[in-house]
């Protein structure tokens, strides 16, 4: 099938009891039982309940793994992989990341005794170089947040076998629309199901599809033991979500390639941050491993002051903290994604104080591209 009707068609896209067309809201805390020794399906919900076991059903076959997994919120979909790793262990992970990544690995982890380092990981032998004894895990984004740096993932897989590691990657920027990294070998791919799996801003969500399915053995028991498991009715709204996600992206993708080229020639923005810009680096790479750049565009305005006064100017996009909703949002890395980040940290990784993240939602682009024009006007004092 083409990937558009499997996003409809998963399996359990229908209820197998009614027919009905939505997987029903199933509220229910246990599950009664009718034999003391030997249990159905369904015993307590934080194990399993079914309509979160429909969305991981359905997680496992968008990105094309064996098992699926549904978390109360992105960081927690991290932390429980995460938590495949011991006290000793060491992973490499690329310095480019979201920043309660890098909060949760250098304020929570790191006293469990789970060591890491963050490093350019962008090709196979920049990976071979950070590679220690103690290596587990790599994980990586790409593209990355904010700057949509670009790694090779083929190169992450390549090593990963050589050295008998475990493959992590936050998946969220692309969607498994646009990138399917379990196809290209990777073992583990994370979303914060928050974001473009959503689309609507009305949910918080993790979700995790492995390949292997003892490595999905072990993420179960994590999932039940640790308990941060997504509700019914989250899970029923993220299904809900997941149907219109090829509509969405598509419609997204096109506004956001038709505003990166507005603002790359417009002389008050110093740099654009954008896959499908020819300019971009890595730009091959990506489009080797996804069928498409996303609708995230970051950009630096010429000054610190500018960016502010453009953030406090534009009056369509949302100016707040989150990404791929339907409605486009405007953050600001410095003090939001990426605020857990020393000053110095984030100006090393090119995260400086005048860049500015788009998430580019469903309005007209020739009305966002006026928006920005009056802002940008606005913030070169009427220029």
């Amino acid at each position: 099938m083409d990937y558009r009707t499997r996003i409809l068609h998963t399996g359990k896209d229908r209820d197998p009891h009614t027919g009905a067309s939505s997987i029903p809201i199933c509220q229910a805390s246990t599950f009664a039982q009718d034999d003391p020794l030997v249990f159905g399906q369904y015993e307590y919900a934080r194990g399993s309940n079914p309509t979160r076991d429909a969305l991981e059903h359905t997680v496992a076959v968008l990105e094309g793994g064996s098992h699926g997994f549904a978390f109360s919120s992105g960081m927690a979909a991290i932390s429980s992989v995460l938590l495949l790793l011991k006290t000793g262990d060491h992973i490499v992970v690329g310095e480019d990341v979201y920043g309660g990544t890098y909060r949760v690995l250098t304020k929570l982890f790191n006293r469990w005794g789970l060591r890491h380092t963050f490093a350019d990981i962008s090709t196979a032998d920049r990976v071979r170089a950070v590679i220690e004894p103690e290596t587990k895990a790599i994980f990586v984004e790409t593209p990355s947040n904010p700057t949509l740096k670009i790694t090779d993932l083929a190169g992450i897989v390549e090593v990963a076998r050589e050295k008998g590691l475990l493959t992590i990657i936050d998946n969220t920027f692309m969607s498994p629309f646009l990138q399917r990294p379990i196809e290209l070998g990777f073992d583990t791919v994370i979303h914060s199901a928050t974001k473009f799996l959503g689309g609507h801003s009305d949910l918080i969500a993790g979700v995790v599809a492995v390949k292997d399915k003892e490595l999905a053995h072990r993420l179960k028991a994590i999932q039940n033991t640790f308990g941060a498991i997504l509700g019914p009715q989250d899970s029923w709204l993220l299904m809900r979500g997941i149907k219109t996600l090829a509509a969405r992206m598509e419609v997204q993708q096109r506004g956001a390639m038709k505003i990166a080229s507005w603002l790359s020639g417009n002389p008050l923005i110093a740099r654009v941050y954008y896959p499908g810009l020819e300019t971009h680096p890595g730009r091959e790479v990506h489009e080797r491993q996804a069928s498409g750049p996303g609708a995230v565009v970051s950009f630096e305005l010429l000054t610190v002051e500018a960016a502010h006064a453009f953030m406090r100017s534009v009056t369509l996009p949302l100016l707040a903290v989150s990404l791929g909703g339907v409605e486009s949002i405007l953050s600001y890395p410095a003090t939001m994604s990426h605020a857990s980040v020393p000053p110095g940290e984030r100006q090393a990784r090119g995260i400086t104080d005048s860049l500015v993240r788009l998430s580019v939602g469903l309005e007209d682009p020739d009305d966002l591209i006026a928006d920005f024009g009056q802002a940008l006007k606005k913030a070169a004092g009427g220029r």
